[in-house]
């Protein structure tokens, strides 16, 4: 007996990506019992409003910019003023209290008072800690003259592809920010569905062969949310983001290896069918399509993902472009949007204990020179990469951490955390190039030029996507207004 090819495999019908709940038991029923064609009917109906309320179809709600998401999510809180937003007011103060300063009245505007009222502990400590002067220098990149700071010389490079928003704010001033710069919620609110997930939900599979919410990177801790920054919560397991890595590309889903492909295809085609009989016997089991998804996604995913982690394709200028580590991660992350893969999350800094490899309440300048070394080329490779492959057009990339870092030393070589403003930063996918949207003051502590709460980068991307995110509102399960966002019209194309 010879092992089996695709010929062999069952076929399984491609169908949209959709919450369970949108089903009710009389059509759930019908549907197993018409097989997976069933399923697809069923979503069918229920999009014409024949089976329940509308569920997401797999469409987007107008013409959408890009058709994937690369996130890469710095863990521990960098330095936004000496990262993408420069300083030198840091070096002209430096020693000083910020009270001897001209911002001592920073934190009396109407703006802070509202949002950051439960913050006032921690505006008092920023008070006490005297002005920690730049720790690297920096310099006008591109043609559009940005301002960017020397640790990121390969990223400088590509700034005239890339807009800078220098006026984020959040409100959890601990590393429970990891989890809210994903849901928008502070994690003391629980668990909501991430922006990866919001994005699976919405707009479903271009590749039935691969998942299509990827997460590469050690996860945040747990402390700070956990695996919950990658999960979907109350939209379904079938859309959480599934952890995959370069060294074992499909943890405990290889087959044994005297399993031949056609019995492990039976094995597949008997467990979907006892669980479609358990279905009929447990209707209200809201985990049961996920449940039989993720058998036959696993399936299908033993031959393709382990065929994106080899690289013997790539020719040697590449691999030696994005470096080991972090960069094979990159160019992975690539490779996934190359095959259809709709969001791409990749950590940096996460595990290994603490919060962050990028949380330096002490040795800033090492930390940073470490972290940025380690990062910078391969996040520049990766953005020319896509250019020179005609894929920036319509593949987002976005870089982004929880929040910046204190004006303020602490421990005297280091900065404490810092939600009142910070940056991001977007590239790609119908985003204008060269462009810088926002303020902080001089001192980088507040964003006080177009102030955008996190959600404001969500709501961008699903606007780039083609979703409009209030239309992704599951019935019975209400939403904040400020969970919504707004799109940052003023970096779109």
């Amino acid at each position: 007996m010879t092992r089996s090819t695709a010929q062999h495999l069952p076929v399984i019908s491609s169908t949209p990506s959709y919450h369970p709940a949108s089903h009710n038991r009389r059509t759930f029923l019908a549907d197993l019992g018409m097989g997976f064609t069933g399923l697809a009917l069923g979503s069918m109906l229920a999009r014409d409003g024949v089976a329940g309320h509308r569920v997401p179809n797999g469409q987007p709600d107008f013409a959408p910019k890009a058709k994937s998401v690369i996130w890469l999510f710095m863990t521990g809180g960098v330095s936004h003023m000496e990262s993408f937003d420069p300083k030198p007011a840091l070096n002209k103060y430096g020693g000083m209290t910020l009270s001897e300063t001209p911002w001592k009245d920073v934190f009396d505007s109407p703006f802070v008072k509202k949002n950051f009222r439960p913050l006032q502990k921690d505006n008092d400590r920023t008070f006490r800690q005297r002005i920690y002067p730049m720790q690297i220098g920096y310099g006008k990149r591109g043609e559009s003259g940005i301002e960017v700071s020397d640790w990121w010389p390969h990223v400088g490079g590509c700034i005239d592809d890339i807009a800078v928003v220098r006026s984020l704010w959040t409100t959890d001033n601990d590393h429970g920010a990891q989890l809210q710069f994903h849901t928008g919620r502070h994690i003391s609110d629980g668990f909501f569905p991430t922006i990866g997930s919001w994005v699976h939900y919405g707009l479903g599979s271009l590749n039935e062969n691969l998942p299509q919410f990827v997460v590469m990177g050690e996860p945040v801790n747990v402390c700070c949310g956990g695996t919950q920054v990658h999960l979907a919560n109350y939209l379904g397991a079938e859309h959480d983001g599934i952890m995959l890595n370069e060294k074992q590309p499909l943890p405990y889903g290889k087959p044994a290896g005297h399993i031949f492909q056609e019995e492990q295809a039976a094995n597949v085609e008997l467990i979907g069918k006892l669980n479609q009989m358990a279905a009929v016997q447990y209707p209200e089991d809201a985990a049961l399509q996920a449940r039989i998804s993720a058998y036959e996604l696993a399936f299908r995913m033993q031959m393709s993902v382990p065929e994106v982690f080899d690289l013997r394709d790539e020719s040697q200028a590449t691999l030696d472009a994005y470096g080991e580590g972090y960069g094979r991660q990159l160019l992975a992350a690539r490779r996934f949007v190359e095959r259809g893969v709709r969001f791409v999350q990749v950590y940096h800094g996460g595990g290994g204990g603490g919060a962050g490899f990028w949380d330096a309440h002490t040795g800033l300048k090492k930390n940073h020179t470490e972290n940025c070394e380690a990062v910078d080329k391969p996040i520049a490779m990766l953005l020319k990469d896509l250019k020179q492959r005609g894929m920036l057009e319509d593949t987002l990339v976005v870089w982004a951490t929880e929040f910046g870092r204190t004006a303020g030393s602490q421990e005297a070589d280091g900065r404490d955390h810092h939600p009142f403003g910070f940056s991001c930063w977007l590239a790609g996918g119908g985003i204008r190039g060269g462009v810088v949207h926002g303020a902080t003051d001089e001192l980088g502590i507040l964003a006080t030029e177009n102030p955008h709460y996190v959600t404001d980068v969500h709501a961008t991307v699903l606007h780039q996507l083609g979703l409009d995110s209030h239309k992704l509102e599951v019935p019975g399960r209400k939403r904040l207004d400020i969970e919504f966002g707004q799109p940052i019209h003023e970096i779109i194309a």
